[in-house]
């Protein structure tokens, strides 16, 4: 059999070994028919004893075919959701057979390979980091529907199921076997398939062995079904937490809460239909699509390094020098270390140097005290990182990474005192957030091994790493560039340079947007409320605050030296609000005695009383529907500009790292995917009227309209 190897041995036991084509066994159109096929063989077998489903693979099953998922509109919505019932028909005749399936699960059973695993009646895994197990749906816009929202809950309970249906929880085979998804682990790949036939000869005269909980004469939900008193009250509770927490932005949790509150009133057949209406329904969604679209296929172009030259050889980082040991300086040393690279720490003095280095040894005792490192590899981490105030301690780094305040004239001189400290053919980085790196490089005796590589802070949190190459940069810079942000563990986007590059650029619309609103009168709350209904972490006030608007009075500043301070369009708006809290009212922002909020030592936080006098005019009226658009628009139109002017070299660079970077709505799949489902002329439409009520930088940049004009999405 093409695609499902199907062996029977002379104990009546049929192992059944999926293979089918391409790097990986998934649910591509293929699989139907060969699990059809099986079954059906299945069946009609008279003396069969029972069957193991394994994988040829190093992945046991990968799930649902995306390609297809993605397809999905009210159109097809009919045979979609007959496909996915004739899927789940399959998986109940394996159920209802009078014989027991083994799952062998010897790599990854995630999504529709959980629920494959699931029609089997036992399930054993081999436990090994390589193997992962879970429901990863939701974080695609998705729910399992393949009958693992429905099996989950008579699995787990409708607590226990929680985190791993609505928050898509991946675990290790061990605590997959705590949670109760499988039944048994093994300590190697080579006890798995003995142990599955051992187990089908254990419970060769059990008739139960062959038959669901599910499918169980008085089987129980654990906690309880939908008329358990306790479970009466959770559901509204969890109905309003939910809302809550996704801001109504994220259709998927609510419909995995919808499903498996169904699974607790209805019977089990027809939750399961309740299961694919729904699957059906979040499918056909733009917001899945454009999640599908982001975390999935785009996210693997970015991480497999289609922005990476292809013709230089794999670099690796053997001893990183990082001068400065402020925030972002013990961050970037902490990364390093964990990922097993030589780090000199420079700075002026040798306590500052010390005290960057007590950054990464604080981080290192939080990991011991929760488990999740020993004392002694914790140590060796920690002893990889050398603080210094000497120059000479930089010799024979084959990377030194340049993270000093964001001035441009003292860049300049400590490229110039210290670059020769490069080992031969080695690569200067400068992690900064605006300045161009082809100015930076001027100071440089050897350009082409000059970079940008900017982090975000806190580094050890943020996943993200913006590549900045500039006029002179080679290849092998970016290369070098590029894997070494994959070896301390981030996902790396490559960038044109310009001032401000992509990801400051954009976020500044959001923060200067939302300085207008304050200057047109809008009321504070107002405007940082609906910069979280829009699905950003914070509102603009609260995160300009948190960056801090000294640093921004500084940096335009510099910008003013270098005769680019408007180059972005117009900021004599922020400007003028910035001047008036700092040089009238001493407001610098959270790390200079607050700003347009006041910070109590709780932690807790509240508009600065000030800001009312100041700005706010309760007589001006602007829809929400408006204010929403303008903080997202303004970000989207930017994003746009950036890739029409080739500061973005990919629109999956863009969409990568506007949400990783800066926070951009996850439900947009990225700024520039937005525009895709948004609809390239309404969006073109939106532009027109939101320049009319609100000024010429709301106005679509010309790639929309080429785009349009060519019948193509940004892609």
């Amino acid at each position: 059999m093409n695609g499902f190897n199907y062996d029977k041995d002379a104990d009546g036991v049929v192992t059944i070994t999926m293979d089918m084509e391409g790097p990986v066994n998934s649910m591509s159109p293929a699989f139907q028919p060969l699990l059809e096929e099986a079954v059906s063989k299945l069946e009609a077998e008279n003396d069969l004893k029972g069957v193991i489903l394994t994988s040829a693979k190093s992945t046991f099953f990968a799930g649902g075919d995306l390609k297809t998922l993605v397809q999905a509109t009210p159109e097809n919505a009919e045979d979609f959701f007959n496909n996915v019932e004739a899927i789940k028909a399959i998986f109940r005749r394996m159920e209802k057979m009078p014989v027991p399936f083994v799952a062998a699960i010897n790599g990854a059973a995630l999504g529709g390979g959980l629920e494959l695993a699931l029609a089997c009646n036992y399930r054993i895994a081999w436990d090994s980091k390589a193997v992962q197990i879970g429901f990863p749906e939701v974080t695609l816009g998705l729910l399992p529907g393949g009958g693992g929202v429905v099996k989950g809950i008579y699995l787990m309970g409708l607590m226990g199921a929680n985190e791993y249906l609505i928050e898509g929880k991946r675990v290790a085979p061990s605590k997959a076997q705590q949670a109760g998804l499988i039944h048994e682990t093994v300590s190697s790949l080579d006890e798995l398939l003995p142990r599955a036939k051992a187990w089908l000869v254990e419970n060769s005269d059990n008739e139960a062995a062959s038959v669901q909980p599910w499918d169980t004469q008085g089987y129980k939900i654990p906690g309880g079904n939908a008329n358990n008193p306790q479970v009466a009250q959770m559901l509204p509770a969890a109905t309003a937490m939910l809302y809550q927490k996704t801001r109504g932005l994220m259709p998927a949790p609510s419909k995995i809460l919808d499903v498996a509150t169904s699974a607790l009133r209805v019977d089990f057949d027809t939750a399961m239909r309740i299961e694919s209406r729904n699957f059906t329904a979040l499918a056909q969604t733009a917001v899945a699509k454009n999640m599908i679209t982001a975390f999935f296929f785009q996210m693997n172009q970015v991480n497999g390094g289609a922005s990476r030259p292809k013709n230089i050889e794999p670099q690796v980082t053997k001893k990183v020098g990082i001068l400065g040991a402020g925030m972002m300086g013990q961050g970037i040393a902490y990364v390093s270390a964990m990922a097993g690279i030589e780090v000199v720490l420079k700075d002026i003095s040798q306590e500052a140097a010390d005290k960057g280095k007590a950054y990464s040894e604080q981080l290192l005792n939080k990991r011991v005290a929760k488990g999740r490192m020993n004392e002694e590899k914790a140590g060796a981490v920690l002893a990889l990182i050398t603080p210094t105030a000497d120059n000479d301690a930089l010799s024979g780094c084959d990377l030194i990474i340049e993270a000093v305040f964001e001035n441009i004239k003292l860049k300049h001189q400590i490229t110039e005192e210290l670059e020769p400290y490069l080992a031969e053919g080695g690569v200067w980085g400068s992690n900064t957030s605006t300045l161009p790196i082809t100015e930076l490089a001027e100071a440089s005796k050897n350009a082409e091994n000059f970079i940008g590589i900017h982090f975000f802070s806190p580094v050890d949190k943020m996943p993200l790493v913006e590549i900045i190459v500039g006029e002179k940069t080679s290849d092998a810079a970016l290369a070098k560039a590029f894997d070494y942000t994959k070896q301390i563990r981030k996902t790396p986007i490559v960038v044109n340079d310009s001032l401000g590059f992509f990801t400051s650029r954009t976020f500044g619309t959001y923060i200067d947007e939302g300085t207008r609103l304050l200057s047109e009168g809008l009321h504070p709350v107002k405007i940082d409320n609906l910069g979280k209904a829009v699905g950003m972490p914070v509102g603009p006030l609260a995160v300009f605050d948190e960056v801090s608007l000294e640093l921004n009075r500084k940096a335009d500043e510099t910008w003013a030296e270098m005769g680019v301070r408007d180059k972005w369009g117009d900021g004599s708006v922020t400007r003028g609000v910035v001047s008036t809290m700092i040089n009238d009212h001493g407001r610098g922002g959270r790390y200079h005695g607050g700003g347009f909020y006041e910070y109590r030592e709780d932690g807790s936080k509240t508009i600065w009383p000030g800001l009312y006098d100041l700005f706010y005019k309760p007589e001006v009226a602007i829809a929400d529907q408006d204010i929403r658009d303008r903080l997202l628009f303004r970000q989207v139109i930017e994003a746009l500009k950036c890739l029409e002017t080739n500061v973005l070299r990919t629109v999956a660079d863009g969409n990568i790292g506007s949400i990783m970077g800066i926070g951009a709505p996850v439900w947009t799949g990225g700024l520039i995917q937005f525009v895709n489902t948004y609809g390239l002329a309404q969006f073109t439409a939106r532009c027109d009227e939101l320049a009319a009520a609100y000024g010429d930088r709301f106005h679509a940049p010309g790639i929309v309209a080429e785009k349009l004009a060519a019948g193509e999405l940004f892609a």
